[in-house]
């Protein structure tokens, strides 16, 4: 048997600005934006150069799911962003806005710091040693 994950959902405000940050802030590639009718899209974003698993953007559409957006995992890093270059994607993110809670920091897996996109989720950029 193969099993992979394939998606992860990310609750966000809007489709639109959602794949402006991942795409033109990030270099996400935006894999697929298909309408689904009643305003809903299926959108699945990837970091550059990943075969793995990918981001379902999904608009929040109730009020529940509008209070998660940004506290999805309870305050906690929910999200990896791995990468082969800490130096170059750090400041590659700094040139571009984002925001991060530290500085880089040593840990016995790697080079890490915690971030957050515009929507309030909480990220690691690590690299691993």
């Amino acid at each position: 048997m193969k099993q992979n994950l394939h998606a992860v959902t990310l609750v966000v405000p809007d489709y639109d600005d959602a794949i402006c940050f991942y795409t033109k802030t990030l270099n996400f590639r935006l894999l697929k934006d298909i309408d689904l009718g009643g305003g809903k899209r299926w959108v699945l974003i990837t970091p550059p150069g990943s075969d793995g698993s990918a981001l379902l953007l999904a608009k929040a559409a109730s009020p529940e799911q509008e209070i998660a957006i940004g506290n999805q995992t309870g305050g906690r890093v929910g999200f990896f962003l791995q990468t082969d270059d800490f130096h170059r994607d750090h400041a590659h993110m700094l040139s571009n806005g984002v925001t991060f809670e530290e500085a880089p920091r040593f840990e016995p897996y790697g080079k890490v710091a915690v971030w957050r996109d515009p929507f309030g989720n909480r990220w690691d950029l690590l690299q691993f040693t």
